[in-house]
């Protein structure tokens, strides 16, 4: 595990939820309505130093920065595409190195944030698996990338929207992303995002489904990409232990708002999953269940045998849904011509600076 402590044994104070900061201070005999001062200067006003809290007294603020620190993520690299999007290479205090994308849309910016380094899923089409599962992101790794990144836009520029969907599979991480979640949504002193805006994309960990259900309110995206398990099999894993049937069961009875849908990512690739037949049976396969699908065509690259359809295969496939009366969209990658393959960075950047071992 990760030391979560500097060299002077100082704890990030993004590591803790309200909850904790709240217990360390009644433990203190300091006023438990100083958490919501300390969050609020912390995520929305951005301070990095405790000397800046100057609604909480001097002899607070100096108990508190003797335990903790407020620390960032090293940036290490930043890669802007012609369309505008963003890809951060963070270094983390290990060594070790996580990627994030901020995507910009019309009026706002999405940020696709990760939840571990590595994966140990071992999807075939994904950059991340490639170079295997390392460790779990701490609750505060994963809130700094959107702290941070906010922190980075100018005003009018507006941050609404976070997707769970760059390196690692989130509900293996339950606990910490859960956490941050809280941290990043629910807590009008922390980042103060809508659960709306904040979708969580899974492979398709079939238990921790009715977990995630229960515990949060945000949005659910699963990675389906095949209609059949021989298929799914060869692409994903993880169907091996959860296959398509129990994952389809879970997400029919998924606990969602009424008008809430579950978004299936499909992602097209040329010769696996793309024919007529495919999308035929993705539609007979997704009619128990509130969604709507994200046809993804395969982003090529050069260590990928996988290719991506013809235009009018991908065309073909989303008129069959539409007609079925699916919502279906075509998501077309963007940055393209920044190491657009979730990993790329990533990967390039350990073979210049490896990891402290």
């Amino acid at each position: 595990m990760i030391e979560m402590m500097d060299s002077q044994g100082k704890r990030n104070i993004t590591e803790l939820t309200r909850d904790e900061l709240v217990l360390w201070l009644d433990e203190k005999g300091i006023k438990t309505y100083r958490a919501v001062q300390i969050f609020k200067w912390v995520y929305l006003k951005q301070a990095d130093t405790f000397e800046e809290m100057t609604d909480i007294g001097l002899e607070i603020r100096k108990l508190i920065s003797q335990h903790f620190t407020i620390d960032r993520l090293e940036k290490k690299k930043i890669e802007t595409s012609k369309d505008g999007s963003k890809k951060y290479l963070f270094g983390l205090r290990d060594g070790n190195h996580i990627e994030s994308v901020l995507i910009p849309e019309k009026n706002h910016y999405t940020l696709c944030i990760s939840s571990q380094i590595g994966c140990a899923q071992g999807c075939r089409f994904c950059m991340t698996a490639r170079d295997g599962f390392v460790r779990n992101l701490t609750m505060g790794e994963i809130v700094s990338q959107v702290r941070d990144i906010q922190n980075d836009l100018e005003p009018p520029s507006l941050l609404t929207n976070i997707v769970f969907m760059g390196m690692g599979e989130p509900l293996a991480n339950y606990r910490n992303v859960v956490n941050a979640i809280e941290t990043i949504i629910s807590d009008d002193a922390g980042l103060d995002f809508s659960s709306r805006k904040v979708t969580v994309s899974t492979a398709g960990l079939v238990p921790l489904l009715h977990d995630l259900g229960r515990d949060t309110r945000v949005n659910l995206a699963v990675s389906l990409n095949a209609t059949e398990n021989k298929t799914r099999d060869m692409l994903m894993p993880v169907n091996r232990k959860y296959p398509i049937e129990e994952l389809i069961e879970a997400c029919r009875i998924y606990d969602l708002k009424p008008r809430n849908r579950i978004t299936f990512e499909y992602i097209l690739i040329k010769g696996i999953n793309d024919s007529s037949d495919d999308a035929k049976r993705l539609a007979k396969l997704l009619r128990p269940v509130k969604s709507k699908i994200n046809l993804i065509p395969f982003n090529e690259h050069e260590m990928s045998e996988f290719k991506r359809p013809e235009e009018t295969a991908i065309r073909n496939f989303q008129e069959i849904l539409m007609s079925k009366n699916f919502t279906t969209v075509i998501r077309r990658s963007r940055g393209q011509d920044i190491s657009a393959a979730c990993g790329q960075l990533r990967a390039r950047n350990i073979l210049l600076e490896p990891p402290n071992l």
